[in-house]
């Protein structure tokens, strides 16, 4: 890659998350070893932000600040031009990501966001994946929460069984917190889309597509009581097991062939499970009215977010259990509030991850998953910064 201005810069610096990123990387990114900037549609608000890096860190008075809008292509090619890699926390993705990802194919530059849409992720992978494998740049979705945990967590499994078996791996999510505007308005969003799919019946006829040629499962997907854990397990209807089944095909040494995973919600009692199917269910309905969405929209509103009292009380835990034919293993990965604090701290330390490996990395490009690109770099790293990744037993 020619010479840029910057290695990375952060977009969407103004918003809840983007916000929680830039102070990550104020107190843990000297600007003499690796030169950011920060990015937005309002210039002022982004002055404010700096004020407050300042405050943290009297560096950041060499952090620039960069306009460009999520609607404007131009402007977004004028700000990928000038960096390496760019980080995006701008949601919700379906309405507001796609022209950044083209703005980087366009001028050659890497990106990772924070996404959790199935679909914002299928249709740039499908427009996009082939231009940015042959300009050898790397597109990595789902950078936080969705769907880190599950991908590095089922690859740091997969790793524990051996080489030359077939392997299934079972996640098992446990957590607590609260959201943000954006991250309601994303899910929201993700939800209306899960309803038109299930009401049109998109949705089976793309599996019946996609699982033509594939034997048949060896993991049930449906409630059911994992005496493991001693818990109930729901199907989690997320981005996560498609994230994760990517990443056992680009990394097939690891995860062997006929590679399995499912993903649960861990419950304590039936009865809890069943409330939890009603009520996702009303939301999901909800989501198809636009009246109804728009009013649930303003439950919270963009820019709003749990306090840091409250993100310092959250955890998220996964626990994976994986089996192979000689094998049975029980890993875990934790760590503290799992939709910001460590959102923000997983999306920046893949870009730095990334940033320090460009031109080593097996894969040369394309629309990738984290552990897919980046495989025990990334594990090693995020330990490193307090995730726990355990072999139980």
């Amino acid at each position: 890659m020619q010479e840029r201005k910057y290695d990375i810069v952060l977009f969407g610096s103004t918003g809840f998350t983007g916000n929680l990123v830039a102070e990550y990387f104020a107190q843990n990114v000297s600007l003499s070893k690796v030169k950011w900037a920060i990015a937005g549609r309002n210039p002022e608000k982004l002055e404010k932000v700096k004020n407050n890096l300042l405050h943290l860190n009297p560096e950041c008075e060499d952090v620039d600040i960069l306009e460009c809008n999520s609607d404007d292509l131009q402007s977004l090619k004028d700000v990928t031009a000038q960096t390496k890699i760019i980080i995006t926390t701008v949601g919700p993705f379906a309405f507001h990501g796609e022209k950044l990802v083209e703005a980087c194919v366009e001028t050659a530059t890497n990106y990772c966001d924070i996404t959790g849409e199935p679909d914002f992720v299928k249709t740039i992978y499908k427009k996009y994946n082939d231009a940015a494998r042959e300009k050898g740049i790397y597109i990595i979705n789902c950078c936080g929460f969705d769907s880190i945990p599950a991908d590095a967590g089922a690859y740091f499994t997969a790793m524990q069984l051996p080489a030359n078996e077939t392997k299934t791996v079972k996640g098992f999510v446990t957590s607590s917190g609260t959201f943000s505007g954006g991250t309601f308005a994303s899910a929201l969003n993700a939800m209306s889309e899960m309803g038109k799919n299930m009401f049109s019946g998109k949705k089976k006829e793309e599996k019946g597509e996609n699982e033509k040629n594939k034997t048949k499962r060896r993991i049930e997907s449906k409630i059911y009581f994992e005496k493991e854990l001693n818990k109930w397990a729901l199907p989690m209807p997320v981005i996560d097991p498609w994230i994760v089944m990517r990443t056992s095909q680009y990394q097939k040494d690891v995860f062997g062939k006929d590679f399995e995973y499912a993903q649960f919600l861990s419950m304590q009692s039936l009865p809890q499970a069943i409330g939890l199917v009603a009520g996702v269910g009303m939301v999901i309905a909800g989501a198809q009215i636009p009246p109804i969405k728009n009013l649930m929209l303003q439950y919270r509103k963009s820019g709003e977010g749990p306090t840091k009292e409250q993100r310092d009380k959250s955890y998220f835990k996964l626990t994976f259990l994986g089996e192979s034919e000689t094998k049975k293993v029980k890993t875990k990965v934790s760590g503290g509030d799992p939709g910001y604090t460590e959102t923000s701290k997983m999306l920046s330390e893949t870009a730095l991850t990334l940033l320090d490996n460009l031109g080593k990395l097996p894969i040369k490009g394309g629309i990738l998953t984290p552990a897919g690109t980046l495989g025990t770099l990334l594990i090693e790293k995020l330990q490193s910064k307090g995730i726990n990744f355990e072999v139980i037993e």
